[in-house]
Protein backbone atom coordinates (compact mmCIF):
# COMPACT_ATOMS: atom_id res chain seq x y z
CA UNK A 1 0.00 0.00 0.00
CA UNK A 2 1.15 3.24 -1.39
CA UNK A 3 -0.06 4.81 2.13
CA UNK A 4 1.75 2.99 4.57
CA UNK A 5 4.90 3.89 6.43
CA UNK A 6 7.17 0.89 4.75
CA UNK A 7 6.26 1.36 1.11
CA UNK A 8 9.33 3.18 0.08
CA UNK A 9 10.99 0.50 2.11
CA UNK A 10 9.29 -2.37 0.13
CA UNK A 11 9.47 -0.39 -3.60
CA UNK A 12 12.54 1.76 -3.37
CA UNK A 13 14.94 -1.24 -3.67
CA UNK A 14 13.23 -3.05 -6.73
CA UNK A 15 13.68 0.36 -8.93
CA UNK A 16 15.76 -1.31 -11.47
CA UNK A 17 17.48 2.07 -12.85
CA UNK A 18 16.97 5.90 -12.50
CA UNK A 19 13.99 6.68 -14.64
CA UNK A 20 11.95 3.98 -12.75
CA UNK A 21 13.55 5.32 -9.37
CA UNK A 22 11.70 8.62 -10.60
CA UNK A 23 8.70 7.06 -11.41
CA UNK A 24 8.17 5.50 -8.10
CA UNK A 25 8.57 7.98 -5.73
CA UNK A 26 5.99 10.02 -6.73
CA UNK A 27 3.34 7.64 -6.44
CA UNK A 28 4.45 7.20 -2.44
CA UNK A 29 1.80 8.50 0.49
CA UNK A 30 3.48 7.10 3.16
CA UNK A 31 3.67 10.59 5.73
CA UNK A 32 -0.23 11.95 6.71
CA UNK A 33 1.53 14.69 7.54
CA UNK A 34 3.48 15.40 4.66
CA UNK A 35 0.90 13.92 2.26
CA UNK A 36 -1.94 16.68 3.34
CA UNK A 37 0.15 19.48 3.95
CA UNK A 38 1.61 19.34 -0.05
CA UNK A 39 -1.66 18.83 -0.67
CA UNK A 40 -2.81 21.91 1.70
CA UNK A 41 -0.54 23.95 -0.31
CA UNK A 42 -2.08 22.95 -3.91
CA UNK A 43 -5.20 23.77 -2.81
CA UNK A 44 -4.56 27.15 -1.00
CA UNK A 45 -2.03 28.27 -3.29
CA UNK A 46 0.33 31.54 -3.30
CA UNK A 47 -1.13 34.33 -5.13
CA UNK A 48 1.29 35.05 -7.40
CA UNK A 49 0.59 30.92 -8.44
CA UNK A 50 -3.04 30.96 -8.67
CA UNK A 51 -3.43 29.43 -12.36
CA UNK A 52 -0.95 26.87 -11.29
CA UNK A 53 -1.58 23.31 -11.95
CA UNK A 54 0.10 21.94 -8.35
CA UNK A 55 2.18 18.76 -8.60
CA UNK A 56 1.50 18.39 -4.53
CA UNK A 57 3.24 14.83 -4.99
CA UNK A 58 6.91 13.27 -3.95
CA UNK A 59 9.52 14.84 -6.14
CA UNK A 60 12.09 12.64 -7.62
CA UNK A 61 15.67 13.70 -8.23
CA UNK A 62 17.15 15.19 -10.84
CA UNK A 63 19.81 15.49 -13.06
CA UNK A 64 21.18 12.30 -15.09
CA UNK A 65 21.63 8.65 -13.93
CA UNK A 66 25.81 8.84 -14.80
CA UNK A 67 26.46 11.57 -12.66
CA UNK A 68 29.92 11.89 -11.13
CA UNK A 69 28.61 14.18 -8.22
CA UNK A 70 25.48 14.47 -6.31
CA UNK A 71 24.25 17.77 -4.63
CA UNK A 72 22.18 17.12 -1.42
CA UNK A 73 19.25 19.12 -0.18
CA UNK A 74 16.55 19.02 2.25
CA UNK A 75 13.26 18.63 0.68
CA UNK A 76 10.80 20.82 -1.89
CA UNK A 77 9.55 24.19 -1.70
CA UNK A 78 5.97 24.31 -0.95
CA UNK A 79 5.26 26.83 -3.41
CA UNK A 80 8.65 25.60 -5.46
CA UNK A 81 9.17 21.56 -6.20
CA UNK A 82 5.55 21.08 -4.50
CA UNK A 83 4.62 23.41 -6.71
CA UNK A 84 6.81 22.67 -10.64
CA UNK A 85 7.60 19.54 -9.47
CA UNK A 86 10.98 19.53 -10.21
CA UNK A 87 13.68 19.80 -7.44
CA UNK A 88 14.71 23.72 -6.46
CA UNK A 89 12.66 24.75 -9.32
CA UNK A 90 10.40 28.27 -9.25
CA UNK A 91 11.40 29.23 -5.48
CA UNK A 92 14.31 31.81 -4.13
CA UNK A 93 16.83 28.65 -3.03
CA UNK A 94 16.65 27.20 -6.28
CA UNK A 95 17.39 30.43 -8.37
CA UNK A 96 20.80 30.69 -6.38
CA UNK A 97 22.10 27.20 -6.31
CA UNK A 98 21.51 26.89 -10.28
CA UNK A 99 22.68 30.36 -10.87
CA UNK A 100 26.04 29.24 -9.22
CA UNK A 101 25.73 25.78 -11.20
CA UNK A 102 25.35 27.90 -14.30
CA UNK A 103 28.54 29.97 -13.66
CA UNK A 104 30.93 26.95 -13.27
CA UNK A 105 29.64 25.29 -16.10
CA UNK A 106 27.61 22.66 -14.27
CA UNK A 107 24.13 23.26 -15.37
CA UNK A 108 22.98 24.43 -19.52
CA UNK A 109 21.03 28.02 -18.10
CA UNK A 110 21.00 29.90 -14.66
CA UNK A 111 17.13 30.41 -13.87
CA UNK A 112 14.59 27.37 -13.41
CA UNK A 113 11.19 27.73 -14.00
CA UNK A 114 9.59 24.41 -14.46
CA UNK A 115 10.04 20.89 -16.25
CA UNK A 116 10.70 21.28 -19.97
CA UNK A 117 12.42 24.89 -19.83
CA UNK A 118 15.41 23.84 -21.56
CA UNK A 119 17.51 23.27 -18.07
CA UNK A 120 20.39 20.35 -17.94
CA UNK A 121 22.80 19.31 -15.55
CA UNK A 122 26.49 18.55 -16.62
CA UNK A 123 27.66 15.73 -14.78
CA UNK A 124 25.56 16.14 -11.40
CA UNK A 125 22.02 14.73 -9.76
CA UNK A 126 20.05 16.74 -7.64
CA UNK A 127 18.74 14.73 -4.88
CA UNK A 128 17.27 14.84 -1.17
CA UNK A 129 16.35 13.37 1.89
CA UNK A 130 12.96 14.10 2.14
CA UNK A 131 10.38 13.88 -1.23
CA UNK A 132 7.96 15.82 0.18
CA UNK A 133 7.18 19.68 0.96
CA UNK A 134 7.55 19.44 4.96
CA UNK A 135 5.26 22.47 7.30
CA UNK A 136 7.74 24.95 7.77
CA UNK A 137 10.74 23.21 5.95
CA UNK A 138 11.15 21.31 8.87
CA UNK A 139 10.79 17.36 8.33
CA UNK A 140 10.61 15.15 11.27
CA UNK A 141 12.91 12.71 11.78
CA UNK A 142 10.99 9.91 11.59
CA UNK A 143 9.41 11.32 8.06
CA UNK A 144 13.53 11.79 7.32
CA UNK A 145 14.05 8.04 8.01
CA UNK A 146 10.61 6.70 6.25
CA UNK A 147 11.81 8.65 3.20
CA UNK A 148 15.65 7.47 3.31
CA UNK A 149 14.66 4.18 0.87
CA UNK A 150 14.64 6.56 -1.72
CA UNK A 151 17.98 8.23 -1.17
CA UNK A 152 19.39 4.89 -0.46
CA UNK A 153 18.60 3.41 -3.89
CA UNK A 154 19.39 6.61 -5.62
CA UNK A 155 23.03 6.89 -4.38
CA UNK A 156 23.26 3.26 -4.69
CA UNK A 157 22.12 3.35 -8.40
CA UNK A 158 24.66 6.38 -9.39
CA UNK A 159 27.12 4.18 -7.22
CA UNK A 160 28.99 3.46 -10.44
CA UNK A 161 30.10 6.77 -11.57
CA UNK A 162 29.43 8.95 -8.27
CA UNK A 163 32.90 10.39 -7.10
CA UNK A 164 31.64 13.18 -4.91
CA UNK A 165 28.65 14.26 -2.85
CA UNK A 166 27.81 17.84 -1.79
CA UNK A 167 25.49 17.94 1.03
CA UNK A 168 23.59 21.38 1.56
CA UNK A 169 23.06 21.68 5.05
CA UNK A 170 23.34 19.91 8.44
CA UNK A 171 20.08 17.91 7.49
CA UNK A 172 21.13 16.69 4.37
CA UNK A 173 24.93 15.73 6.06
CA UNK A 174 23.48 14.20 8.30
CA UNK A 175 20.66 11.85 6.18
CA UNK A 176 23.79 11.08 4.08
CA UNK A 177 25.99 9.55 6.20
CA UNK A 178 23.88 6.04 7.34
CA UNK A 179 22.80 5.93 3.53
CA UNK A 180 26.31 6.56 2.42
CA UNK A 181 27.53 3.57 4.94
CA UNK A 182 24.92 1.15 3.62
CA UNK A 183 26.31 2.00 0.38
CA UNK A 184 29.64 0.85 1.43
CA UNK A 185 31.13 3.90 2.16
CA UNK A 186 33.42 4.10 5.58
CA UNK A 187 32.40 6.59 7.59
CA UNK A 188 35.48 7.68 9.84
CA UNK A 189 35.13 7.63 13.54
CA UNK A 190 33.81 9.59 15.07
CA UNK A 191 31.96 10.45 12.65
CA UNK A 192 32.68 13.29 10.69
CA UNK A 193 30.67 16.94 11.94
CA UNK A 194 29.10 18.96 8.90
CA UNK A 195 30.52 22.71 8.63
CA UNK A 196 30.48 25.07 5.36
CA UNK A 197 33.57 23.22 4.05
CA UNK A 198 33.87 20.68 5.18
CA UNK A 199 34.93 17.78 3.03
CA UNK A 200 36.23 14.18 4.16
CA UNK A 201 37.25 11.36 2.08
CA UNK A 202 35.02 8.11 2.47
CA UNK A 203 36.83 4.82 1.72
CA UNK A 204 34.96 2.58 -0.84
CA UNK A 205 34.77 -1.15 1.01
CA UNK A 206 34.25 -2.40 -2.14
CA UNK A 207 37.74 -1.56 -3.36
CA UNK A 208 36.65 1.67 -5.60
CA UNK A 209 37.88 4.73 -5.24
CA UNK A 210 36.33 6.58 -2.43
CA UNK A 211 33.86 8.77 -2.68
CA UNK A 212 34.49 12.98 -1.24
CA UNK A 213 32.01 14.46 1.03
CA UNK A 214 32.01 18.07 1.13
CA UNK A 215 29.87 20.36 3.30
CA UNK A 216 28.07 23.83 1.85
CA UNK A 217 25.76 25.72 3.54
CA UNK A 218 22.03 25.28 2.56
CA UNK A 219 21.10 27.91 -0.06
CA UNK A 220 18.11 29.77 1.82
CA UNK A 221 16.19 33.00 1.92
CA UNK A 222 17.90 33.53 5.38
CA UNK A 223 21.45 32.42 4.65
CA UNK A 224 21.62 34.39 1.61
CA UNK A 225 20.11 37.25 2.66
CA UNK A 226 22.14 36.84 6.11
CA UNK A 227 25.42 36.18 3.68
CA UNK A 228 25.90 33.25 5.67
CA UNK A 229 26.01 31.59 2.23
CA UNK A 230 27.21 34.16 -0.62
CA UNK A 231 26.91 33.08 -4.17
CA UNK A 232 30.43 33.31 -4.49
CA UNK A 233 30.92 31.03 -1.31
CA UNK A 234 28.35 28.93 -3.48
CA UNK A 235 30.41 29.06 -6.68
CA UNK A 236 33.67 28.30 -4.38
CA UNK A 237 31.92 24.76 -2.94
CA UNK A 238 30.22 24.03 -6.02
CA UNK A 239 33.50 24.13 -8.32
CA UNK A 240 35.84 22.22 -5.62
CA UNK A 241 33.05 19.40 -5.62
CA UNK A 242 33.08 18.88 -9.65
CA UNK A 243 37.17 19.11 -9.70
CA UNK A 244 37.24 16.11 -6.97
CA UNK A 245 34.47 14.24 -8.74
CA UNK A 246 36.68 14.59 -12.08
CA UNK A 247 34.34 16.57 -14.07
CA UNK A 248 35.65 18.59 -17.15
CA UNK A 249 35.98 22.14 -16.75
CA UNK A 250 35.17 23.71 -19.88
CA UNK A 251 37.32 27.05 -20.77
CA UNK A 252 34.41 29.54 -20.05
CA UNK A 253 32.75 27.26 -16.98
CA UNK A 254 33.30 30.69 -14.55
CA UNK A 255 31.44 33.62 -16.13
CA UNK A 256 31.86 35.77 -13.45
Amino acid sequence: MRDDPSYPAHRAPRAASLPELDAAVPTCRACPRLVEWREHAARVKRRAFQDWDYWARPVPGFGPPDAALAVIGLAPAANGGNRTGRIFTGDPSGDVLYAAMYEVGLASQPTATHPGDGLELYGVRIAVPVHCAPPQNRPTTAERDTCRPWLARELDLLRPTLRAALALGSFAWQASLPVLASAGWRLPRPRPAFGHGAHVLLADERGGPGLHLLGCYHPSQRNVFTRRLTPAMLRDTLREAAELAGLPRPPSTDRR
